[in-house]
């Protein structure tokens, strides 16, 4: 019985031991990022509406790939701006718990040397055919699809990789926001005016692997899928609308910010689950 009563003593210490490792909350900070991101898109539907050309038609299961911009230039001689980037703003309102502007400027084009299947009406006639695509459809949101997304955003600490000067985090995250789209095309040999507008809405989840070091400095590596829908796109003579899934790789630097200082604590209080010497948890046990 004194053998079990003091195994019980030492294990219940050990583990008060450990919680109170636990890497401390960062309610009250804010935090900013930047990085680059490689997007991979689901098929999808273009449905165009040219009332005044007597058109209304569908492009069906249409292949689109993303534009990362690197070409064959090094990233430190690229401006930061023409690639894919992203940025995220948020603010640790709870500990482990925080609210998240989170911006990827994101690109899409339509695959050329693909088949094309047009379902509806054109010129008033209908139809209901295919077509190999070389030029038919220059369909690019190249200078953005742009996700807007206000997120909720929970952390959970990884185990045993809580230190002073480093710490890993994952962080889960969730919301909705709105896409304003660069919209540049031309189908069947008529194209619009290019331009930035606001269209639609989209939703988004992303788990991110954080490494923190120094407390403030911070590596990050996100996956992320969204659903966008887009509708009323710009197009000549008429509107076009679209939705697809997107799945996305995001890497990023980032720095959190103290926004109100923390005040030291005093000596700690007496919880009853110190650790107690073995001479004395043997006379206990007695």
């Amino acid at each position: 019985m004194k053998q079990l009563l003091l195994a019980i003593l030492l294990l219940s210490a050990a583990n008060s031991k450990a919680q109170n490792t636990d890497y401390v909350g960062n309610k009250g900070q804010l935090y900013f990022s930047w990085g680059y991101n490689k997007e991979w898109y689901t098929l999808s539907n273009i449905h165009v509406r040219q009332e005044s050309l007597g058109n209304d038609y569908t492009f069906r299961n249409v292949i689109g790939k993303d534009k990362p911009g690197w070409d064959t230039k090094s990233i430190f001689k690229q401006a930061i701006s023409i690639p894919q980037y992203n940025y995220r703003l948020g603010y640790w309102f709870k500990d482990n718990w925080a609210f998240e502007i989170n911006f990827d400027h994101t690109k899409y084009q339509v695959e050329q040397q693909q088949l094309l299947h047009i379902e509806g009406q054109i010129n008033s006639l209908p139809v209901d055919t295919h077509i190999i695509n070389r030029g038919n459809l220059m369909w690019q949101l190249n200078n953005g699809a742009n996700f807007f997304l206000f997120n909720i955003v929970h952390r959970y600490q990884v185990p045993r990789m809580q230190y002073k000067n480093f710490n890993i985090s994952l962080l889960m995250k969730g919301g909705m926001g709105f896409m304003t789209p660069h919209v540049e095309n031309t189908i069947l040999g008529n194209s619009n005016k290019p331009g930035f507008q606001l269209s639609g809405l989209n939703v988004g989840v992303e788990a991110a692997l954080r490494f923190t070091v120094f407390k403030y400095a911070y590596l990050e590596f996100c996956n992320k899928a969204v659903y966008a829908r887009y509708n009323n796109l710009k197009i000549y003579e008429g509107t076009a609308r679209q939705a697809f899934g997107c799945y996305e790789m995001i890497a990023n630097i980032g720095a959190s910010i103290p926004l109100k200082k923390t005040k030291k604590k005093n000596a700690e209080p007496t919880t009853g689950n110190e650790i107690i010497p073995y001479h004395d948890a043997e006379k206990m046990a007695d």
